[in-house]
């Protein structure tokens, strides 16, 4: 038992460290263990292998000389045909049920059905009815198949169920004494963290007052990624059109006083300060909180709210999920 929970500590963590990245895929992570080696995958980028595919060419290729490929189609093709038998004494582990469906990449379940592991273990079945049955395929080829029902399993993809029709987080930066003013919070590698979420959310949520007061871009520059649209939520409809965000290309910024925007999007993402987090707290699903280790001599928010952390990511800072 203490092999199998450090084993999904492990590939949690791996996964969680691509969590929101994957949209509109789930954040997943995988482990094959083989000759007593523990081999990681994790998923990256929607249409790049998923994690079991992953974890299973890392180990393949440690003990055989293979071609360099990096699609899922071309991994899941050369394992097939030059497996041998090699993954048959294999133990498999996954946090999600592997995919049935052929979409942009192949069926895992249908690879891991031919390579036939000794056992798989997963720690939480698909919610997606067209994704399922994974289980009944690994199963029905005489492997041994464990569904742990690991609450930590269930919070890593549950974005993946909530933006099937809409999810929608709160980001906050602040020092490690509460201050959130004063221009940039964070380190390098956050603010690069950010814009790589930005890059995959469909909408950006601002304050009115933050607009009028940073004059930010609100792009994903720093990744050369797409600038999603915005809407500033504000009762005041009048705003400096010299702002950066009016002058980015290919988006749509709204002004509103009401969040009914919102309800055209799936992937949602609200910045903000005090005034904002107040108002729309018990609206989010998730809040996520990025703590860098500084004390500031500024003006610290107050506020009361309860926040059970799910998971926390470290660089120079904290990132902290949580609901």
């Amino acid at each position: 038992m203490r092999l199998l929970e450090n084993i999904f500590t492990l590939i949690l963590n791996e996964a969680w460290k691509y969590q929101f990245l994957t949209y509109p895929n789930p954040a997943v992570g995988s482990a094959v263990v083989v000759e007593n080696e523990i081999f990681v995958g994790v998923h990256k980028k929607a249409g790049e292998p998923h994690a079991e595919v992953n974890a299973l060419w890392k180990a393949f290729k440690r003990f055989y000389k293979t071609p360099e490929l990096k699609t899922s189609k071309e991994i899941h093709e050369y394992l097939i045909k030059y497996h041998n038998g090699f993954f048959n004494k294999a133990n498999v582990y996954v946090t999600l049920e592997p995919c049935s469906h052929i979409g942009k990449t192949p069926s895992c379940a249908n690879l891991l059905r031919i390579l036939k592991p000794k056992s798989v273990t997963i720690g939480w079945r698909d919610p997606i009815k067209e994704h399922s049955g994974g289980v009944e395929m690994l199963k029905n080829e005489g492997i041994e198949v464990k569904v742990l029902n690991d609450k930590r399993c269930f919070d890593l993809i549950e974005p993946f169920i909530k933006w099937q029709e809409r999810f929608v987080f709160f980001k906050l930066a602040q020092s490690f004494n509460g201050s959130i003013s004063g221009g940039y919070i964070s380190s390098e590698d956050s603010l690069n963290w950010v814009h790589k979420v930005r890059d995959k959310i469909d909408l950006l949520v601002i304050g009115g007052n933050t607009v009028r007061i940073d004059r930010p871009t609100l792009d994903s520059r720093r990744v050369k990624g797409k600038a999603p649209d915005v809407l500033i939520y504000s009762r005041r409809k009048t705003f400096d059109k010299d702002i950066p965000l009016f002058n980015v290309k290919n988006r749509k910024v709204f002004i509103e006083d009401n969040l009914e925007k919102i309800n055209n999007y799936k992937f949602i993402m609200i910045e903000g300060g005090e005034n904002l987090y107040k108002q729309l707290k018990d609206f989010v699903d998730w809040k996520v909180f990025i703590l860098t280790p500084k004390i500031f001599d500024r003006i610290n928010y107050r506020l009361e709210d309860n926040f059970e952390i799910l998971h926390v990511l470290k660089n120079k800072d904290l990132i902290v999920f949580g609901r």
